[in-house]
């Protein structure tokens, strides 16, 4: 059995780098909820300002034919 699920940025609906987006699509949930818990981990200590740029670096941007 193969799962299709692929975690890319899109090229619309990302705010900044996509990242949110990007983790909003792949778990199917609603991308706001994401960016907060983004913003609590960057205000919590930092770590998430570090895991967002390296996941912006990692994740692939996704190319026109993709659906």
């Amino acid at each position: 059995m193969t799962d299709d699920k692929k975690l890319m940025r899109p090229k619309e609906g990302g705010i900044i780098g996509g990242v949110c987006a990007a983790f909003a699509r792949y778990y199917g949930i609603d991308a706001t909820v994401i960016r907060l818990v983004w913003v609590l981990l960057i205000c919590l200590g930092g770590t998430g300002l570090l895991a967002y740029l390296i996941c912006w670096i990692v994740i692939p941007r996704e190319s026109a034919a993709t659906p």
